[in-house]
């Protein structure tokens, strides 16, 4: 008995190994499975080799399970050491990557060389900084064709308008009418999910995409209906693997002539996708017929795309003399057939999968690949000439890449704006179709105009000048703000004026910025008539030596004189009513000369400067906007002795730190005028 059970467990594991050398993986996967329990734990090998491919399987097939599998046939001493390579490409795909790095370095102690392995190393140590530098790109799902408990992906324009698509859907259909029934949905030995199909949508009138429909006709074979209800998910797709399934489309630039990747097993054996293609005419497609690229029938061929003149194409295929995994090809047209047909090199192509390649009119070759450094799984990847036979590859980064597969992306037109699809976030695997769109650049500057007291100066005029030529003069609003669009690395003055009050300047720069920004600024315009209370001029206790913290005041002092050059002015400084009289006249009048000096050694002309020191003798007079700031003081109370006396000591040192002050007022403003 023991050695009929040994033959009969021989027996399952050739029949799993060969479902799985044929691509078979759900099905292997399912008879691995149970197969791995009933090998003795001490026939390690054996073990081992189950172990390995059900993840192989699993991994293939993006199910998280496959990582278990691994490392059990890494516990059980699997001979080759590509396991810790697989290991580490499926916990990079599930994102841990700190584990993930530890069997890169396992596996490159045996291939130090191994571009993959050293690639999916440095993107575990990149991956979080990658991650915080997101383009400006944004995304969100397209739930206009996203049917639920399937896969939706693949999506290509129609036509050169972008109100038509093509799609890849795995969606049950229904027949229609009143007493509609679903059709029979046959499963994929390969993945074991439903076969998939190309579908179409287009826009209305109001912009909106229509219903979607089953692009009748490409794959050419019925299906058996049943009642709604009849038949569950899922079940009795082992059995039925005799269907055929159409992936991967494109069209021609005038939508007559599809090609597509198909797929039909022979006798119960899969031979691999193929390139069909099929011409519509009267609103149908007509009978699909293969496009032949190699001699060899053996060869798996597949997503194909066009450029913009439809005279070439790229697809996918594992055609011997390749770099690993499956490659990149284009072929040229002849007029009648593909020829000039060549590998597009290792630039592009690693030994691992590069798939879903797109091109764009501009030349710029879009696809999915495993093998360069990314988040996990397949990334999306844009690949531009470098020169005429070598290409350079950038990872496009997120929004669009995660640690799930993102792939199959298009764009409409020469807009930075399309779809692309990703399974990023799904516990069943689903793939999605997602839209993206590049937000314009927007570079705006708000604020208000107000005097010192807070009221809105509602007649000023704001000019905005350009270093790019722009020249624009606007009137503030009633309330005040103003609002206005700026160009995109561009330095810019600004000009705030207003009839009784002196002119106020701001400079600011959009160069260099990589994202939308608005600025806030805010003027404060000072009357002519009026003292003007300086803020953050500090002098040391009891001396005219002025504090470092007083250099952001006096700047902006030396600035406002240089937007008002025709002005002279009074500095004046004020003591509180501490101490002797005299002596508060004199430091006053030292502090006032040392701002006067500050002013001079910044380039102010001394003709346009008055100091004056008035001690105690002007105490502050209470305005509106002091009487908002402290209630306890009336308006148009002078903050002279008899009133200070009266208060709390609290209070009594707000008022004197009021009267400690430097101002300035315009005595003329025709310096130089005449």
């Amino acid at each position: 008995m023991v050695g009929l059970s040994s033959c009969s467990l021989s027996a399952r594991i050739k029949r799993a190994d060969r479902r799985y050398e044929i691509g078979e993986y759900y099905a292997a996967a399912d008879q691995y499975k149970q197969i791995y329990g009933k090998v003795p734990s001490k026939n390690k090998p054996l073990r081992a080799h189950v172990a390995f491919h059900q993840g192989e399987c699993y991994r293939i097939l993006n199910n998280s399970r496959a990582a278990m599998c691994y490392k059990n046939a890494i516990r059980y001493q699997y001979p080759d050491s590509i396991v810790y390579l697989r290991y580490a490409q499926v916990l990079q795909y599930q994102g841990k990557y700190k584990d993930a790095e530890k069997q890169y370095d396992i596996y490159l102690q045996t291939y130090p060389k191994d571009y993959v392995a050293l690639a999916g190393k440095y993107s575990c140590r990149q991956a979080e900084t990658w991650k915080k530098q997101p383009s400006r790109y944004k995304i969100t799902p397209a739930k206009e064709f996203n049917a639920k408990r399937c896969s939706n992906m693949t999506p290509v324009f129609v036509g050169e308008d972008g109100d038509a698509l093509i799609f890849t859907s795995n969606r049950v259909e229904r027949t229609k009418g009143k007493n509609s029934k679903q059709k029979t949905q046959h499963g994929s030995s390969v993945t074991g999910a439903p076969l998939f199909n190309i579908y179409t949508a287009r826009k209305n009138a109001a912009g909106k995409w229509e219903e979607i429909e089953l692009c009748e006709g490409l794959i050419g074979e019925g299906s058996e209906e049943v009642s709604e209800g009849q038949e569950e998910e899922g079940v009795g797709f082992q059995k039925q693997t005799s269907k055929a399934e159409a992936g991967v489309a494109c069209l021609t630039a005038d939508g007559k002539t599809m090609y597509f990747t198909y797929s039909k097993p022979i006798n119960g054996k899969d031979l691999g996708a193929k390139i069909y293609m099929s011409n519509r005419a009267s609103g149908e497609w007509g009978e699909a017929q293969e496009v032949k690229f190699f001699s060899d029938s053996s060869i798996t061929v597949g997503h194909p795309t066009l450029n913009a003149l439809g005279d070439t194409m790229y697809f996918v295929s594992d055609a011997p003399g390749g770099y690993g995994g499956k490659d990149i090809y284009m072929a040229i047209s002849n007029g009648s057939e593909w020829d000039d047909i060549r590998n597009m090199g290792p630039q592009v192509n690693t030994a691992d999968d590069e798939l879903f390649p797109y091109i764009r009119e501009d030349g710029r070759l879009y696809f999915s690949s495993k093998g360069h450094p990314g988040y996990g799984g397949l990334d999306l990847f844009y690949a531009e000439h470098s020169s005429d036979t070598t290409w350079a590859v950038f990872n496009m980064g997120a929004p669009f890449n995660s640690t799930g597969d993102d792939f199959g992306i298009c764009f409409m037109m020469d807009k930075e704006e399309g779809f692309f699809s990703s399974n990023r976030g799904q516990k069943r695997g689903y793939d999605l179709i997602y839209s993206f769109v590049l937000p314009e650049l927007e570079f705006i500057v708000e604020g208000i105009v107000t005097d010192h007291n807070g009221e809105h100066v509602t007649d000023a005029i704001l000019r905005l000048v350009g270093n790019d030529g722009t020249n624009v003069k606007t009137q503030i609003r009633r309330d005040g703000t103003y609002r206005l669009k700026l160009n995109k690395d561009t330095r810019y003055a600004m000009l705030v004026a207003a009839r009784g009050y002196l002119n106020t300047t701001h400079r600011l720069t959009t160069e260099g910025l990589a994202d939308s920004h608005t600025y806030t600024q805010d003027f404060t315009l000072s009357l002519v008539s009026k003292p003007v209370k300086m803020s953050n001029i500090f002098f040391k206790f009891g001396s005219w030596e002025l504090t470092p913290d007083s250099e952001d005041g006096l700047s902006k002092l030396v600035q406002l004189l240089n937007d008002n050059p025709n002005i002279t002015i009074e500095l004046a400084a004020h003591t509180d009513m501490v101490g002797n009289n005299q002596a508060n006249q004199e430091l006053s009048m030292k502090r006032a000369k040392s701002v006067v000096e500050y002013l001079i050694k910044h380039g102010i002309e001394q003709a346009r400067l008055t100091p004056v020191g008035y001690g105690e003798e002007k105490p502050v007079v209470v305005d509106e906007a002091l009487r908002k700031q402290h209630p306890f003081l009336p308006k148009e109370q002078v903050l002279d002795e008899a009133f200070i006396s009266t208060l709390t000591k609290e209070q009594q040192e707000i008022c004197n730190s009021l009267n400690r002050r430097t101002e300035f007022r315009v005595l003329k403003t025709t310096y130089n005028l005449y």
